[in-house]
């Protein structure tokens, strides 16, 4: 049973929300800053009502006694992490991948230099809607389609996100980016619905499951990788060991895309970077993965 609102402890005390950032930094690497405390605050605050708990010192063994995976820290994630997604978020990305890199690709099968094959990784997915971008790139450009082995993994830190992603499932905000000959042939939509459904043409690519960016990823090798709109919210230690986690399982040769906000320069030197986001692994590295 909840406790009413009077019961409730209202002030949380700076020694408790430094308690609380550190906890987030030591679980999934994430700073958070002191100008967002009164932010924290007030979403701690929510959590304590959803759970019915007294006061935030007891918020806080809960969240000690149980691991990421629990869905309590899926809520919790949930509100101190929450950001804004939707597919096709910046076009000049998607003109390069569309534009650039899948016609390299069919370029290089059609010299004989490699084989019909294309995996993708979109680390911290969210719902899904970036890595579904990066499907219907590859079912409108790769030709034919059926000749290709496509998979695109994405991955988040929360099962919540992971489950949406899953669905397939989008707003009209969603898919407003969304070319509109892209949006008539890889997405379902019944009339006067406000949700469009992936089709199976897009489904068949994607696979989504959870993951800390902080720990080594089972999959391997990606011949490119999507790391956006997440860095910023590492300090530059947490961003070195992502960073490094993430250049392990790129092929070499392939592509790392960040966002052009990231603070990830002086990490990235050692490779080819062109537009401040895009990051080119040396054919011959010992950070990337052999062929």
């Amino acid at each position: 049973m909840s406790l009413l609102a009077s019961q409730l402890q209202t002030d949380v005390t700076p020694q408790q929300l430094r308690r609380y950032a550190q906890l987030v930094y030591q679980k999934i690497g994430v700073t958070i800053s002191e100008q967002k405390t009164t932010l924290l605050s007030n979403r701690l605050r929510r959590r304590l009502r959803a759970t019915g708990l007294k006061c935030y010192d007891d918020y806080y063994e809960l969240l000690c006694r149980t691991s990421t995976a629990d869905a309590e820290w899926e809520a919790f994630l949930q509100e101190v992490t929450t950001h804004e997604t939707f597919l096709f978020r910046d076009k000049t990305h998607w003109d390069w991948i569309h534009g650039v890199f899948l016609p390299e690709l069919m370029a290089q099968v059609r010299a004989g230099k490699r084989r019909p094959t294309l995996r993708v990784w979109s680390a911290a997915c969210s719902t899904g809607d970036e890595a579904t971008s990066v499907a219907c790139c590859a079912a409108d450009k790769l030709s034919p389609l059926a000749n290709w082995k496509v998979e695109i993994v994405g991955t988040d830190v929360g099962c919540g996100a992971v489950a949406a992603a899953q669905r397939g499932e989008f707003s009209e905000r969603a898919v407003r980016l969304v070319p509109e000959s892209m949006r008539k042939r890889f997405f379902e939509h019944a009339p006067g619905s406000p949700i469009w459904s992936s089709k199976p043409v897009l489904r068949d690519m994607l696979r989504f499951t959870t993951h800390n960016l902080l720990e080594p990823s089972r999959e391997a090798p990606f011949d490119l990788v999507l790391l956006k709109n997440v860095l910023i919210y590492f300090d530059a230690a947490s961003k070195k060991k992502v960073l490094d986690q993430v250049r392990r399982v790129i092929r070499p040769g392939g592509v790392l895309i960040t966002g052009a906000a990231e603070g990830v320069s002086e990490l990235v030197r050692d490779l080819e970077t062109t537009h401040g986001w895009l990051h080119r692994i040396p054919t011959t590295t010992k950070t990337g993965v052999k062929s």
